[in-house]
């Protein structure tokens, strides 16, 4: 008997401390609140909506549905930015425009890189002093069909001899170097689907007035016309040497150079 009464009170003792333990924690003091006092809120950004390019638009091209107009920051807009505060009815008065230089998704647009209102497109992407000039051409004259818009060739003229001593009868001279490929027929840059091959029957190619002068006495003198094409690395290398002596003697202009049966013989340009 005694020993069961010693475990009951042990029980009893266990049983009051455990109560009076939860008892404590339930009347303490609940733990502080922490509290993070946030600071003052930086200046809002400004923005501005800008008119950017939905879409890539080739050269050439109208630009049409592929403008929009986007918020931009405007402490980084540009001054040569189409803005909505400055052009509100810029999208309707774009949306006809031809680009001079391809233009790409994301950029804002520039009016310096559409063509501007009643000019031709040859003419816009023609730099000041230059001329552009139509060449016949054919697939075995022009790297088989592998020149494109934006290379850069070399003229050679193959034309036959009048002399007997000449081996084979012909002779061939490069009369333009370094000379830019504007357009093949139509096409003024690859196409779409990036073939790297245009067969063509006209290179315009972009000339000095002398270089235009040039090649139009090669055209008539010559039996072919040929167009060499040009690594890119060389296309930054200065001509000094060309088929000047074709036209121009004696400081006039037009006046054309004439070679028949070995013979050089000069002809003013008829005014």
């Amino acid at each position: 008997m005694a020993a069961s009464r010693l475990i009951i009170l042990g029980v009893a003792v266990a049983a009051a401390g455990g109560a009076g333990y939860v008892a404590k924690n339930m009347m303490a003091a609940p733990p502080p609140q922490v509290i993070v006092e946030q600071g003052p809120q930086g200046p809002a950004i400004d923005l501005t909506d800008v008119l950017v390019l939905g879409g890539d638009v080739p050269m050439g091209a109208t630009v049409g549905d592929q403008l929009e107009w986007q918020s931009w920051p405007s402490d980084g807009i540009n001054a040569n930015f189409i803005t909505r505060d400055s052009d509100p009815e810029a999208l309707a008065k774009y949306k006809g425009s031809v680009a001079r230089v391809a233009m790409y998704a994301g950029e804002p647009l520039r009016r310096s890189k559409l063509i501007g209102e009643g000019q031709s497109f040859m003419s816009s992407i023609l730099p000041s002093g230059s001329r552009a000039v139509a060449t016949q051409i054919a697939a075995d004259t022009s790297a088989g069909g592998f020149i494109l818009p934006n290379d850069y060739v070399d003229v050679i003229m193959t034309r036959r001899s009048d002399t007997a001593t000449t081996t084979g009868g012909f002779v061939t001279e490069t009369i333009l170097k370094n000379i830019r490929v504007l357009a093949i027929d139509q096409a003024i840059q690859e196409d779409e689907e990036g073939r790297r091959v245009k067969v063509g029957d006209t290179a315009t190619l972009e000339l000095t007035p002398q270089q235009a002068e040039i090649i139009t006495v090669a055209q008539q003198m010559a039996d072919r016309l040929t167009l060499a094409l040009r690594p890119l690395v060389d296309t930054q290398e200065v001509v000094t040497d060309e088929a000047d002596y074709l036209v121009s003697g004696n400081g006039r202009r037009g006046t054309v150079r004439l070679i028949k049966q070995g013979e050089v013989s000069e002809v003013g340009a008829r005014k």
